[in-house]
């Protein structure tokens, strides 16, 4: 069975790739705006509607999120350059969101604009938060970070990633934004999400089949529609190529993504090292390909200033891989320590590593 922890959806999410699914996209461009639904702001004054004559900003995403923490100077560069239009950032698909503030105060004057969090009903699925619900899911939005401008007496004016929205908002503030043209904009690229949501449903069967040579020529067939998602699903590529015992090509990959968008965020190269590494892919892979995967983990963990719990553990199973035990134990160690009082807790992977590192160790 192939394994795609780390690998897969996460490290799409971290590169802010939008992901499609079944279901038809409610909320597009040129529609109302839905409403402000949150549990309350943790910076700024709080905002409970949209004013007419006014432009807004409203962006989610995670403190979890890599490209979000990346977009936060340029969304307040922005903000201190349009001091009329308001910014609101969302938390969104937290998994515990009583680390919104202390991640929020921990920025300061990082992060000059106001800051919310989305109301997630009690036993809910993090997903199911009011914003993440009517806003995301409905836009058909699937990645974060995601930002929307609303305008015009409370429509929304563009959507998109907000690396991509100074123009945009510069030409919506100033009046100079042709509506009608971004409307038809949204269309077509929602149905040319449609037209490849065969290829992203052939591509999770395969995985969840395990089914390597299948997984292959679904990502194939999505890259030839869609070239901008080539990078997102380097990893899963090279975990199918590592299944299949193609270490030429499965190195070449490695390399090349290691030079990519994933470079630029810890847990970009994190996702990169675990496909190679990844025990349940259930073959070790050459020396050549482990030595490239200790570097690239060592690279994660300087990112991540060595306080990563899931990226300790990866740089631990490197080491071990590639004979290094006393390392690889002492990177374990770490990651069982950083593991406490985060999601990482509950993964008992992470434990069941440290035992199997002592013993070697022992011997």
């Amino acid at each position: 069975m192939l394994s795609y922890k780390r690998t897969s959806l996460f490290v799409l999410l971290m590169l802010g790739v939008a992901i499609p699914r079944a279901g038809a996209q409610t909320l597009k461009v040129g529609d109302p705006a839905p409403k402000l639904e949150v549990k309350s702001f943790v910076k700024g004054e709080p905002v409970t509607a949209f004013e007419p004559n006014k432009t807004y900003v409203v962006e989610f995403w995670a403190t979890w999120c890599g490209p979000c923490i990346q977009s936060i100077p340029h969304l307040t560069e922005l903000q201190k350059k349009r001091p009329d239009v308001t910014f609101i950032g969302v938390s969104i698909w937290e998994s515990n969101q009583d680390d919104v503030k202390p991640f929020v105060e921990k920025m300061g004057d990082k992060m000059v604009y106001r800051v919310a969090m989305d109301v997630v009903p009690e036993n809910a699925k993090r997903t199911d938060g009011a914003m993440a619900q009517s806003w995301m899911k409905a836009a058909g939005r699937n990645g974060i970070p995601s930002a929307f401008i609303v305008s015009g007496g409370g429509k929304i004016y563009w959507m998109g990633h907000p690396m991509s929205m100074e123009e945009p908002l510069e030409k919506i503030a100033s009046g100079s934004w042709d509506l009608k043209t971004a409307v038809e904009q949204n269309r077509k690229e929602m149905e040319k999400q449609a037209k490849t949501q065969k290829l992203f449903t052939a591509l999770s069967s395969a995985i969840k089949a395990g089914e390597p040579k299948d997984v292959l020529k679904a990502i194939d067939a999505i890259v030839e529609q869609r070239p901008e998602l080539e990078t997102g699903y380097g990893p899963i590529k090279l975990t199918a190529l590592i299944k299949l015992g193609d270490e030429d090509k499965a190195l070449a990959l490695a390399k090349q993504l290691a030079t990519s968008e994933l470079s630029k965020n810890a847990q970009g190269l994190n996702g990169l090292a675990w496909a190679i590494v990844d025990p349940a892919a259930g073959i070790k892979p050459g020396s050549k390909l482990i030595q490239f995967a200790v570097e690239v983990a060592q690279r994660a963990d300087k990112l991540a200033d060595a306080k990563d719990a899931g990226i300790a553990d990866t740089l631990a199973k490197a080491y071990f891989d590639n004979g290094e035990v006393r390392k690889a134990l002492e990177s374990q160690e770490r990651a069982v320590r950083l593991a406490k009082g985060t999601a990482y807790e509950k993964d008992k992977g992470i434990t069941d590593r440290l035992e199997e590192y002592k013993k070697a160790a022992q011997q």
